[in-house]
């Protein structure tokens, strides 16, 4: 089979969010979709003609249910097969094995990692949590506001008739601190704030956090890592820049000023973001080397007045994870000492030409 004809046999593969590979009768690798290749780390061109046990190793289990599948003309499903990728690492996975005559191929292997099927679960349960503490805090923060607001008033009447300046002092108290609260509430409520998409680039929006790290933090370095063939995407370029500043500031303050950051940018391909299959997706990492995220609080870290600073909100990260949902991404974060990363990944998709 030439190169045309195996491009038109396999196209349509390559549009699913499943990995996918194509084997012959000797079990050489004739196909890998672009799933398999953000699976197993490692490109098509280097795996095209090679063996089969190249890409997923020795498997007693999955070599007879292929050798079966050869002699029989059977289809068999495997549940919990351990794949040993390169550098010994490991992937648990569910393989679905079919019989296909297309061309050379003669076997179709289906690969679902069971590990990404369980942090799915976990993403869905962490999301409604999170909503659920989102809108408790929004609830309060109305409350709270219009107390707030008479508090103030009434401390501002108190000092027009007090005489005391030692007094109007307390007054004076009073009234920043409502000021403060007040501030608090409406950084609590802005994260619910409307949409306004359009057309953005991510480069552009992070030379513009990296402009404003720099002037705020002179002594932290902004390392750029750009994939410079991203094409723009689709978003509200406020709520994105407001996300990364956060982030990035967080990064900054973990480091006392001084300490590097790199803003880093990939194309991930056929991936599910909120239930959703995009073909093409956006993958930002702020990584820093700070000390790291406290154990105690890693899980939590996004949840709303959670901090590891003494004197933190706790809302810059939870406004962040805010923003980056409204665009239907995700936000993930691994920490060590030296090293934390914020992984933000948005998908890529393009709004309609208004008709002239």
């Amino acid at each position: 089979m030439n190169a045309t004809e195996s491009f038109n046999a396999f196209s349509g593969l390559d549009l699913l969010s499943s990995a996918v590979v194509l084997v012959d009768a000797k079990l050489v690798i004739r196909h890998v979709n672009p799933a398999a290749e953000n699976l197993f780390a490692i490109s098509s061109r280097q795996l095209l003609g090679q063996p089969l046990q190249r890409l997923v190793g020795d498997s007693s289990e999955l070599s007879a249910a292929l050798d079966n599948a050869l002699k029989n003309n059977w289809s068999y499903t495997g549940h919990g097969i351990l794949i040993t990728l390169a550098q010994d690492a490991a992937l648990h996975v569910d393989c679905t094995v079919t019989p296909v005559e297309t061309g050379s191929a003669r076997l179709l292997l289906e690969v679902r990692p069971i590990d990404q099927q369980l942090k799915a679960v976990r993403e869905e349960q962490l999301a409604q949590q999170q909503q659920a503490n989102r809108e408790l805090v929004r609830n309060l923060a109305h409350e709270i506001k219009n107390p707030l607001g008479g508090i103030r008033g009434s401390a501002q009447l108190l000092e027009r008739e007090l005489a005391s300046e030692p007094l109007k002092e307390y007054t004076q108290v009073i009234i920043k601190e409502a000021d403060r609260l007040q501030d608090l509430m409406q950084r609590l409520l802005s994260s619910h704030r409307v949409m306004q998409p359009a057309l953005v680039s991510i480069h552009e929006i992070l030379e513009r956090v990296r402009r404003l790290i720099h002037a705020e933090y002179h002594n932290v370095s902004v390392r750029r890592d750009y994939d410079t063939s991203l094409p723009d995407i689709t978003g509200d370029r406020e709520q994105l820049i407001q996300a990364i500043l956060n982030i990035s500031r967080n990064a900054a303050q973990a480091m006392h000023g001084n300490g590097e950051i790199i803003f880093r940018t990939r194309a991930a391909r056929q991936v599910t973001l909120a239930k959703k299959h995009h073909p093409l997706a956006l993958e930002l990492q702020v990584i820093d080397n700070g000390p790291g995220i406290a154990e105690d609080i890693r899980d939590k870290i996004f949840y709303p007045l959670v901090s590891g600073r003494e004197n933190g909100s706790g809302l810059g990260l939870t406004i962040a994870q805010s923003f980056v949902q409204q665009h239907g991404g995700t936000i993930e974060v691994t920490s060590r000492p030296g090293h934390t990363c914020f992984s933000l990944m948005l998908p890529v998709t393009r709004m309609k030409k208004e008709e002239s």
